[in-house]
Parts: structure tokens; sequence; C-alpha cells
């Protein structure tokens, strides 16, 4: 048993697609999403560490790269389904853990087991680089529903999307993050010129916020 087997299965994440069964003018899949969440991720650890948090660069960069590889298993599941109950949330949560598990048993070399454990447990958590890893896979959805609203996607499944993502970015417990988020990229997401108006959508969901 060599670690051959885990390097294989990242080609997998290549293929695998996200939002998927919906017409889409781009698509996406998981090995990218996990790449654009990293990038999210550094850009916002810096800015909180720029306003005095503690980063442990080594544990976001391990949470945010390792975050979704157990959907090699199950597939990118749509968010709405994902997210239906807390019931079904966990459920999934539990079968992705028991496979990863399974997984590390049997293919990763004994002496680095412990170690993948410890990367390829569940990143979301109540530290610092917890937080920014939601906060950046949320991001990555923000961006990919706008992308497709932008283009005229009159799909309303992808208005959801940004309107949650929206919601959900707006109520994370990162204060520093939050308000360049808000101050900063949605005030150029609004005047971007776009297929569908943006800037109605997103007045909708901060008018809530308020």
């Amino acid at each position: 048993m060599g670690i051959h087997k885990f390097f294989t299965s990242l080609n997998d994440l290549e293929r695998i697609f996200r939002a998927p069964g919906r017409f889409k003018f781009e698509e996406h899949n998981v090995a990218a999403h996990s790449w654009k969440v990293s990038q999210y991720a550094m850009f916002f650890a810096t800015l909180e560490e720029m306003n005095g948090a503690t980063i442990n660069w080594k544990s976001l960069y391990e949470k945010t790269i390792n975050h979704d590889f157990a959907e090699v298993f199950i597939g990118d599941i749509k968010t709405p389904v994902k997210h239906a109950s807390v019931e079904l949330k966990q459920m999934l949560a539990h079968v992705e853990e028991k496979m990863m598990e399974q997984f590390i048993k049997q293919e990763i070399p004994q002496d680095f087991q412990d170690v993948f454990f410890e990367r390829m447990k569940e990143g979301k958590d109540e530290t610092i680089e917890g937080r920014l890893l939601e906060f950046a896979d949320k991001l990555d959805q923000f961006y990919e529903s706008f992308a497709e609203l932008k283009r005229g996607n009159t799909d309303i499944e992808f208005v959801i999307m940004y309107q949650q993502a929206l919601q959900k970015l707006l109520k994370m417990p990162l204060t520093v993050s939050v308000r360049y988020f808000r101050n900063e990229i949605l005030n150029d997401v609004m005047h971007e010129e776009t297929q569908i108006n943006i800037a109605a959508l997103t007045n909708e969901v901060l008018n809530k916020s308020e």
C-alpha cells in the first residue's frame, strides 16, 4: 500500500462538477473550487491578521485545500438538498466521515495515517481558521452564482444560491472580513454590468439584514 491511490484520486475531483443537473454557462469542478477557496481564505486571513488576529497558516491551508476531498466518494450534493434539514446534513456529514476514515485506513501508508486523519477531518469549526474556511467556501458559492446571473442565466436556483450565500456571508462571526466584503466587494459587484439586476437582488438581502 502506497500513496499512489490518494494521488490518482485527486484526478477524480476534476470530474466532479458543482451544482449538477442545472444549465450553466460555466462549469466548476471540485478541484478548482478547493483552490479558489484557498485563495479567498488566504486574502481574508491576511486582512484579519493585519487587524490584529493571530492566524495558524498551516492549519488554514490544510483546512481549505482538503475541505471537499470527501466528495470524491459521494459527489457534490446540491446546496438546497444538503441543507433541507439538520438531520440530513448530519447524516451526509457522517457518511463522508466514515468513508474518509475507511479510505485512509485502506489506502494511506500507516506512517502517514495519523496526519491524514487530522488533515481530512471536518475543518469548519469555531477557530478563526475554521470560520475563514466557511467564509471562503460560501464566497465561492456567491461568485459561482454571480457569474451565472451576470450572464443572464434565469434559473431560479442561482438566484437562491446567490442570496443564500450573501445572507450567510453577512452573518459570519468575522467582523473585519464581513465589513470588507460588504463595503468593498459588494460595491464592486453591484456596479458591474449584468444581464440580471444583481443590485436589486443584493439590496433585497441587505435591507433584510439591517
